[in-house]
């Protein structure tokens, strides 16, 4: 693989594309927005400075390898050998945005797609290509928490499965290959019920954040709690998660879970990215010392 497509340029998608571009790879970005796709991407520069004592100039060199920041999918997608698919979580658009690129697509190029809601049993039939699909699922900032879990259907090609495997590694991840399909993979099958019941908690009115964070991180040593990573992970994917989880099961927890985290995104306090989200940043209170001191 020489050429990659990343199709969207939100919280991972900009992480994908500059981890990929970083480890040498020709990086293609579709984005509708192009200003907010570079936007994200250069404002990486802290975090790889901080986190992986990156130079400007060796930072530098990872942009130099994002050949095209496009809104056109033909553009983007024209020589890729591999495209990433980290389009928001809704099966909708992600059905159209697959029926569009496999008629723009290369018959070389393999689909991957990063959901962490949609198995690519539910994804592949909106391809013309089942059998050079899969998904390949990161992990929030990636370039620390170096992680992807790798899914295929039982359509999928060994060979694709060990493609996959082998560009995890070129960008300095370690690939973890699901031998089953399952509904959010090993992280999230892990993380997503801590997350629910932190905000089960704060939505029944149990609890405020801050103090079902510190509970969680006193009682069990972690270095952040379920609203310190819903912040990182954005809340509007996790607001379009619950939603997803209520369309599917009609449990009203979930929609009065959606509702609340709505009322704050429509305040502006989308998460981290954005300065605010149930944290105010660059300085969250639960990294404070003295946040976890009685």
């Amino acid at each position: 693989m020489k050429n990659i497509m990343i199709a969207g340029a939100g919280v991972l998608g900009s992480q994908i594309a500059y981890q990929t571009a970083l480890s040498g790879f020709n990086v293609s970005v579709y984005n509708h927005h192009i200003d907010t796709a570079e936007r994200r991407i250069k404002a990486l520069k802290a975090d790889y400075e901080r986190d992986l004592h990156l130079t400007a100039d060796e930072f530098q060199k990872g942009l130099d390898n994002i050949k095209i920041i496009t809104d056109d999918v033909a553009t983007a997608v024209k020589d890729a050998d591999l495209m990433i698919e980290a389009l928001p979580e809704s099966l909708d658009l992600k059905e159209h945005f697959y029926e569009e690129v496999s008629k723009l697509a290369p018959e070389k190029t393999i689909f991957a797609s990063n959901s962490s809601t949609f198995i690519p049993s539910q994804l592949a039939p909106f391809t013309d290509r089942p059998a050079k699909f899969l998904n390949m699922h990161f992990a929030n900032q990636i370039w620390k928490f170096n992680v992807v879990e790798i899914m295929g259907t039982a359509q999928t090609d060994s060979q694709v499965i060990e493609e996959a495997t082998d560009f995890s590694r070129e960008i300095k991840m370690v690939p973890i290959v699901l031998h089953k399909e399952q509904h959010g993979y090993i992280l999230n099958s892990l993380l997503i019920p801590l997350l629910a019941s932190g905000l089960n908690l704060w939505a029944k009115g149990i609890a405020e954040p801050e103090m079902i964070d510190k509970d969680w991180m006193i009682s069990t040593g972690a270095p952040m709690g379920p609203f310190g990573i819903l912040d990182m992970v954005g809340l509007r994917t996790a607001a379009q998660i619950e939603r997803n989880t209520y369309a599917q099961t009609k449990d009203e927890s979930h929609k009065a879970i959606a509702d609340k985290m709505d009322e704050m995104i429509k305040e502006g306090h989308e998460g981290k990215e954005s300065g605010q989200g149930f944290y105010t940043y660059p300085n969250p209170a639960f990294m404070d010392p003295k946040f976890l001191k009685y």
